[in-house]
């Protein structure tokens, strides 16, 4: 299987994770393409999913698949991962689709300042995708670190690759400011192998 994506995008390090968790990561293939929001695509990826958006797995035994969450299901399924376990499943779904929503704004905060002029850059749709992030992180620190501090599954790892984004991107922020439970857990995984070995440069 191949894994066509970008070593900077948050959603792709996900899947990376996971199979880096799990001891599977020599059995997919990293396939580098450039995916411009605005500018050229990687005629292969969009070959494979016409939306040409990051990441998308090839597939021996099917046609290719795409979004983060649909791929690390069938990768959990595939390979028997129990990432997705049945003990409070919609809380864990729940959680990983919070973690997902906090990079999208993320990555909107990005492509707001890369792709516009600088004269035309709207500030108020910066801070409103940063009040998204800033609500959703008061309440993991509110509700969700017991579920943090259990054993590791795709939440956990979803969280953290956003965590981890936030601080490859939008570091002057400081989100960890009245979030001292939320923000040493995330120390604590930004050090765990499978973390260290995809985290994101440049």
């Amino acid at each position: 299987m191949q894994l066509l994506g970008s070593p900077a995008s948050p959603f792709v390090r996900k899947v990376r994770v996971l199979l880096a968790e799990t001891g599977h990561e020599d059995e997919v293939q990293m396939v580098g393409v450039v995916a411009a929001a605005i500018g050229p695509v990687d005629e292969a990826l969009l070959a494979a999913n016409p939306l040409g958006k990051l990441p998308t797995l090839l597939r021996e035994d099917g046609p290719a698949i795409y979004d983060s969450r649909v791929i690390c299901r069938y990768l959990d399924e595939k390979f028997g991962l129990d990432a997705y376990p049945t003990h409070s499943k919609y809380e864990m779904l729940t959680l990983e689709a919070t973690a997902d929503a906090i990079m999208d704004a993320g990555v909107a905060m990005v492509y707001e300042r890369r792709l516009r002029p600088a004269e035309i850059v709207f500030e108020d749709y910066i801070e409103g995708q940063w009040r998204k992030i800033d609500r959703a992180l008061d309440a993991v620190e509110a509700r969700w670190m017991s579920h943090l501090s259990g054993p590791v599954d795709m939440s956990h790892i979803a969280m953290g690759c956003a965590l981890g984004y936030l601080d490859f991107r939008h570091a002057d922020r400081d989100w960890r400011t009245g979030r001292p439970t939320l923000a040493a857990w995330a120390e604590g995984f930004a050090d765990r192998p499978s973390m260290v070995e995809t985290a994101p440069e440049g």
